[in-house]
């Protein structure tokens, strides 16, 4: 059930695809916003057996050492038996050292490397699986900011430094709270004799890897949704008390309902009896996603696709308070807010809603609708203001709208403009066709554009997608952080990703506003980015889910203009997890330009005495070659009349009877070329000269090809070589 260590790498024009083969089917998969005190960023993904943690980048294990021999004594006989063997009689009050072992635990002590090794990606140092004896159908961690395990302990949570604590729902109507160390297990703890011997001896809940479960009862159906923050006292002698974990699920019992369950993670031991929850909501609809606030950790984002977005406090009542009440919560939360959604253009009936999450550190929500459009609503008006903004538009409230709630920015994604025309074609369709004006045909037209309306709008309702949103780590010297966001709609063709929110929400307002984006103040201008190829590497398999993966070398700071994301992008297909890392050289360049930046040196840069040679920089483009035997000017001159030579080699006279007696003598033309092939049996008497003459030397001379040689040795490589010959 692990993913294959080595992943299936494929480079796009714009992104690096890691693909990982899994041998179950995949039913989701989170980030834990924790790394390991190794370095290493943590994966949970449920499947049909439980779930598996993958420990991805950090510091490797250090090589075992393999044990040495036993030694055998010489003075053994041949029974086995030596000649000073002691007899040791074991007495009832003894223990034997196995057993004591046994009831102390295994103790895993792995031990890593000194130095991260620097690779081209990160490489998987270990993965483990928990199983249940069921599937896992959803798995939630916490909404926290992404950090290392000492910087989460100086936090004043230590528990949180060295154990993980996520929540897991099952196909069996079971909730668990899990709690596993940090520490990735050492590959020695897991080829334990005792693991071998029974298949069950790693189940999850034995213990085997430092792991708890606590189970949560009161539901009769399974969950299809799951949600987990942590709760700190709020008291004066907040020191005593633990800290608290919260989870929350809903399940589509009766018309919908919502439990909330309350658990200490100090000194939690295991128990037989399943925790009750302390709150339930019954609801008028089923819920679509929750998710809780990750600054008011009391509040939880309720999505419910058809009606609107609704955020549940549990720690206010909308009740008196009942004195005999206990725990630290009160039994009764209260619905806090409601934001309802644009209507479609064609009916009355709402677009549903896929998925909201928190933005702006819990202060907006982001809104993803089934057409393709997208919006943020602005709860505690946490938009960036304008420089240039007016005082009035400053004081106003961020929420607006009473039956619809007004976005602050909205807009669509590229690639989805087939959903939002299903209707309009519908209604022109049926506007076209003659009716006749009588109250009969009246009545069926309105009922059947009513009910191709109704059709269109249900069609809707059967798009996927999702919404995920992650902090950026912390820069220093800067008051609030930027955060990423990802989306997709339908499938992998319509997968965006949002670099940075607030400098996306801030260039929104400015084109909103009319005046453009100011180059040389203010925010720098960002955009949604598309990623494309994503085939490549689900390999035919469909986009069921999108995720963000932290990289702790990049904060917001670092997000280039290009379009250059600071974080990478997970996508959860069927059987696969595909790793989208965007290119460094940013979208649109061409994948030469890329694969050419991503050539080896043949000396590395730290030796600063290896001696490159580099070509000619100032190499023409094009380059011609005249190979013509003649010289310049000379094409188009007849050639100079001879006389002709007797037996002898003597000049007959003939040549000059032709010429006038005034004209001037013509020069001897000198030997060119080959000008002695006229007179081929004169060539073959002259054989005295052969003796003290280079032939070879005056035919590379007469017809510079060495000259010729040369120049295209230096111009080697350098383009495109045009070769011109003359005919005579």
């Amino acid at each position: 059930m692990a993913p294959t260590t080595t992943p299936r790498i494929r480079r796009t024009a714009q992104n690096t695809q890691f693909t990982y083969n899994l041998s179950h089917r995949v039913n989701d998969v989170q980030t834990y916003p924790i790394q390991s005190p190794q370095g290493a960023t943590i994966l949970i993904y449920g499947h049909d057996n439980g779930v598996t943690l993958v420990w991805r980048g950090g510091r490797r294990f250090k090589a075992s050492k393999e044990a040495a021999p036993p030694q055998t004594n010489q003075k053994e006989q041949r029974n086995g038996a030596s000649d000073d063997a002691v007899m040791i009689i074991d007495s009832d009050d003894d223990e034997p050292p196995a057993k004591s072992q046994a009831a102390q635990g295994y103790v895993d002590k792995p031990e890593f490397e000194d130095v991260v090794e620097k690779t081209p990606y990160p490489e998987i140092v270990q993965t483990l699986d928990l199983a249940f004896g069921t599937a896992v159908l959803k798995v939630a961690v916490m909404p926290l900011v992404p950090c290392s395990s000492a910087e989460a302990g100086s936090n004043g949570e230590p528990i949180l430094a060295e154990r993980m604590v996520f929540a897991v729902s099952c196909a069996t109507n079971d909730v668990y709270l899990v709690t596993l160390p940090l520490t990735p297990p050492s590959p020695e703890s897991k080829a334990r004799p005792e693991l071998r011997a029974d298949l069950l001896a790693g189940k999850a809940g034995s213990g085997s890897w430092g792991e708890s479960l606590t189970l949560l009862g009161g539901q009769t159906k399974h969950s299809e949704g799951l949600a987990i923050t942590m709760v700190a006292p709020k008291s004066i002698d907040s020191s005593k008390k633990p800290l608290r974990a919260v989870v929350a699920a809903f399940s589509r019992q009766a018309s919908g309902v919502l439990h909330l369950w309350d658990l200490a993670l100090e000194d939690r031991s295991p128990s037989q009896r399943p925790v009750e929850p302390f709150q339930s909501e019954f609801l008028p609809a089923p819920l679509t996603s929750i998710s809780f606030n990750p600054t008011n950790t009391s509040q939880l984002l309720a999505v419910s696709s058809p009606h609107a977005v609704r955020i549940y406090d549990f720690a206010q009542s909308s009740l008196p308070s009942d004195p005999d009440a206990r725990g630290p919560f009160p039994t009764q939360g209260s619905w806090l807010l409601s934001l309802y959604q644009p209507f479609t253009k064609t009916s009355s009936s709402r677009k549903p809603i896929l998925d909201a999450a928190w933005i702006a550190h819990g202060r907006a929500v982001f809104a993803l609708l089934a057409d393709g459009m997208w919006g943020i609503w602005d709860i505690e008006g946490a938009k960036p203001l304008q420089s240039g903004a007016a005082l009035s538009n400053k004081l106003k409230s961020g929420v607006q709208g009473a039956a619809l709630t007004a976005f602050s920015v909205s807009g669509y994604v590229e690639g989805t403009g087939s959903l939002r025309t299903i209707a309009a074609q519908q209604k022109e369709k049926h506007a076209g066709e003659f009716a006749p004006m009588t109250p009969h045909t009246r009545k069926q037209a309105a009922a059947s554009l009513t009910s191709t309306t109704a059709a269109s709008v249900d069609r809707l309702f059967a798009v996927r997608g999702g919404v995920k949103s992650i902090g950026l780590p912390y820069t220093p010297g800067k008051a609030l952080q930027d955060e990423s966001l990802a989306l997709w709609i339908g499938g992998l063709e319509n997968v965006c990703v949002i670099p940075g929110v607030l400098r996306f929400w801030d260039s929104q307002l400015r084109r909103g506003s009319g005046g453009g984006v100011n180059l040389f103040s203010g925010a720098q201008p960002t955009r949604m980015l598309k990623l494309v190829d994503l085939s490549t590497g689900l390999l035919g398999e469909r986009c069921c889910g999108v995720g963000l993966i932290p990289d702790s070398s990049k904060n917001d700071e670092d997000i280039p203009d290009d379009g250059g994301l600071p974080v990478d992008v997970l996508i959860q297909g069927e059987s696969r997890i595909v790793i989208v890392r965007e290119g460094e050289d940013g979208p649109g360049r061409k994948i030469g330009a890329v694969v050419a930046s991503h050539r080896k040196r043949l000396f590395s840069r730290s030796d600063k005495e290896a001696i490159i040679v580099h070509g000619k920089q100032d190499r023409s483009a094009g380059l011609s070659f005249n190979l013509s035997t003649v010289k310049p000017g000379t094409l188009r001159q007849k050639p100079p009349v001879r006389d002709e030579l007797d037996g002898n080699g003597n000049g007959n006279g003939n040549g000059a009877s032709d010429r006038p007696d005034d004209a001037p003598t013509p020069t001897t033309r000198a030997r060119a070329g080959f000008g002695f092939t006229d007179t081929l049996s004169a060539a073959a008497d002259v054989t005295a000269d052969f003796t003290t003459r280079d032939v070879e030397a005056e035919m590379l001379d007469i017809m510079e090809i060495d000259q010729a040689l040369n120049n295209m040795e230096d111009y080697r490589g350098s383009g495109r070589k045009k070769v011109f010959f003359e005919e005579d």
